[in-house]
């Protein structure tokens, strides 16, 4: 079927909720650690939100912060997770379990060089800006073209929302420009045929005052 002939799909996309080294300011990359209770309740609050729509599809992260804040979104509700590694946070290879702090002591233009000013620079393990640009535009590319007219529930990270907002903002991929991505905020991506569009990012409404703050 032609592009022009593709019915609106919707992508409504989730970051996972706040963990433990979000809080003590750890690159988490591929690595992990838990839920904290926060984080816990800001899933359970954007799940009451989410019970009033319909999804054709849920679509997770393999990595268990995501995991588990998927299956607090989904509680009560007979949908099915299907997990997949391209939805993976950005692997920051040797950096990650390290603060900011330590991994600037260690690579002092590391997050210079890594977040803004070299879209193909990389350390041992890490993927460039520009390999990770990749792999999530192609990954949500596909998965709006599997479900053309669907809604879809993406639960994932918040370097792959930075991505999509940059994307879909036309921004360089090497932009500087600072992005809100609170944990388990509420975004929205419209897609007809090659026309997508950010219809809602950053919407915090439905979550406890003391967890609408970005991690």
């Amino acid at each position: 079927r032609r592009a022009t002939d593709s019915m609106t799909t919707t992508l409504v996309l989730i970051r996972h909720g706040l963990t433990e080294w979000n809080r003590e300011g750890r690159i988490q990359g591929h690595r992990d650690s838990p839920l904290t209770a926060e984080g816990i309740a800001q899933a359970r609050a954007c799940a009451a939100r989410l019970q009033s729509e319909a999804f054709d599809q849920v679509v997770a992260s393999d990595l268990p912060r995501v995991r588990h804040t998927a299956e607090l979104l989904l509680a009560g509700r007979a949908l099915p997770i299907r997990f997949d590694a391209t939805l993976r946070e950005r692997a920051y290879g040797i950096g990650e379990g390290l603060t900011y702090a330590e991994m600037d002591a260690i690579h002092p233009e590391f997050f210079s060089r890594i977040r803004t000013t070299d879209p193909d620079f990389a350390v041992e393990g890490s993927e460039s800006r520009r390999q990770f640009h990749l792999r999530i535009t192609t990954t949500l590319r596909e998965l709006a073209a599997q479900h053309d007219g669907q809604r879809v529930l993406v639960v994932t990270h918040g370097g792959v929302l930075g991505v999509v907002y940059r994307w879909l903002n036309h921004l360089h991929i090497s932009s500087p420009h600072k992005v809100e991505i609170p944990n388990v905020a509420y975004n929205r991506v419209s897609v007809s045929g090659d026309d997508w569009k950010l219809e809602v990012w950053a919407d915090t409404s439905h979550l406890p005052t003391e967890t609408a703050e970005p991690a």
